[in-house]
C-alpha cells in the first residue's frame, strides 16, 4: 500500500440481538483519502462508521484507526464525527453551540474565536451565528453539524450523509473543502446513498444488506463492470454477489 492505512476494519461483523447487521467487513483506508460507503438506507453504512468512530462496539472482529484499537477514549480529539441526526442544543444559538463543542476539544481564547468564524464561513452561517437552533431548518443543522466536527481540525473526519437538505450550490463548496482537507493530510471516511458523490470519492466501499459487495476507485468500479454510471456498477455487484 502505498500510504500507511490510517483506518483497519479487520473481520468486522455486528449484530443487534438476533439481527445480524453487518457481515465480515475488511477495509483499510490509507491516510488523507476520501472514502465513500455507498449504499441505500439500512445497509448498515451507518452502523459500519459508528464502530470506527468507537461510538459502538463490534460483536466480531477488530477496528483499529491510527494503528489503535478502538474504542478509544483518547482518540476522540482526534476523530471529528458528524451523526444523521444534529447533537445540537436547540435551546442554544449557533455560537453557543459551538463553543460548547469548542470547550470539549480544548479550543480557547483566539484560536478558539478562529476557528468558529473559520467552519460558520465555510457552511455559510456566518449571518446566523446569533439564532437559536430551535428556528433552523433542517438543512441550516446538518451544515451546523458539519462545521462542529470540523472545530478541531481533527486527523480523521467521519460524515454520515454529510450534504442531505443542502442545496446543491453549497453542496459543492462543501466537497471543494472536503477534497482541500484531503489535501492537508486528513483522512475522510463519507457516507452516501447520492451517486454524483460517490463519483467525487478517491475510493468506494459498496455495501448491500451489512455485506461489502465491492471495494475500488469509481473508475476502477465502473470499468470492471463495464458501466457508465457508478449506479449501473452498483447495480451489477448487488446482482451478483446477492
Amino acid at each position: 500500500m502505498a500510504h500507511p492505512a490510517s483506518i483497519r476494519v479487520e473481520q468486522v461483523s455486528k449484530n443487534f440481538g438476533s439481527s445480524n447487521v453487518l457481515h465480515d467487513i475488511t477495509l483499510h483506508v490509507p491516510v488523507a483519502q476520501i472514502f465513500g460507503l455507498l449504499g441505500p438506507s439500512g445497509s448498515g453504512k451507518t452502523t459500519l462508521i459508528r464502530m470506527i468512530a468507537g461510538i459502538d462496539d463490534p460483536s466480531t472482529g477488530e477496528v483499529y484507526v491510527q494503528e489503535k484499537r478502538m474504542p478509544r477514549l483518547d482518540m476522540l480529539s482526534k476523530i471529528g464525527y458528524m451523526a444523521q441526526a444534529e447533537a445540537l442544543y436547540s435551546e442554544l444559538t449557533a455560537k453557543e453551540n459551538l463553543d460548547f463543542f469548542a470547550t470539549l476539544f480544548g479550543l480557547k481564547g483566539a484560536l478558539r474565536k478562529q476557528r468558529i468564524h473559520e467552519v460558520m464561513e465555510l457552511v455559510d452561517l456566518t449571518p446566523h451565528m446569533n439564532k437559536q437552533i430551535a428556528s433552523y431548518s433542517g438543512g441550516m443543522k446538518r451544515r451546523l453539524s458539519l462545521a462542529a466536527s470540523l472545530l478541531h481540525h481533527p486527523d480523521i473526519l467521519i460524515l454520515d450523509e454529510p450534504t442531505v437538505g443542502i442545496d446543491p450550490l453549497l453542496r459543492k463548496s462543501i466537497w471543494q473543502e472536503l477534497e482541500r482537507l484531503s489535501s492537508q493530510g486528513i483522512t475522510i471516511v463519507v457516507t452516501t446513498h447520492v451517486m454524483d458523490e460517490a463519483d467525487k470519492c478517491h475510493r468506494l466501499g459498496m455495501i448491500r444488506e451489512g455485506k461489502l459487495i465491492a471495494v475500488g476507485t469509481p473508475d476502477e468500479l465502473k470499468q470492471a463492470t463495464a458501466s457508465s454510471t457508478i449506479e449501473e456498477a452498483f447495480l451489477h455487484y448487488g446482482s451478483v454477489q446477492l
